[in-house]
């Protein structure tokens, strides 16, 4: 039995992980002439990490910043897609408070997606613990199938 994905669900962060599922995501779509749906998601724990308190951010000029990396990472993949000849958008979510892979199946509910693809580090023992998995909150309570690509 073959499952046809009309709307496929790329979150991407920038990673090899996140920009080798963009890469299956594309040949998914393409194969099966679906909608790309490309999103980037700002959240509290990207700014944290991403914070130096000797470097004098003001948090909204980091929030910017955050903003202005997933802009572009965003225009991007939208350039990827285009090129390959997938039908795609990208859309910024940068509502704070919310943790990643919430916003992505709450994305993946309301759009509808078919599938969801991203990539997943594979971090195993003590790094999973502290960072806790997003793909693993994904895969966990997702409406639809869940396509984790890891990195090389």
């Amino acid at each position: 039995m073959q499952t046809e994905h009309r709307r496929i669900l790329v979150a991407i962060d920038g990673s090899h992980a996140s920009d080798r599922a963009l890469d299956e995501g594309i040949a998914i779509a393409k194969l099966s002439h679906a909608e790309l749906r490309v999103i980037h998601v700002v959240d509290d724990l990207s700014i944290s990490m991403a914070f130096n308190p000797y470097a004098g951010y003001y948090t909204g000029e980091l929030i910017s910043q955050l903003r202005q990396v997933g802009a572009q990472l965003l225009a991007r993949a939208a350039a990827r897609a285009s090129a390959a000849g997938a039908a795609v958008d990208t859309t910024l979510y940068d509502d704070l408070g919310l943790p990643v892979h919430e916003r992505i199946l709450e994305i993946a509910r309301s759009w509808p997606a078919d599938l969801i693809v991203m990539g997943t580090h594979g971090r195993r023992g003590v790094g999973r613990a502290l960072l806790g998995s997003c793909a693993e909150g994904v895969v966990h309570d997702a409406p639809v199938p869940v396509l984790l690509v890891r990195a090389a």
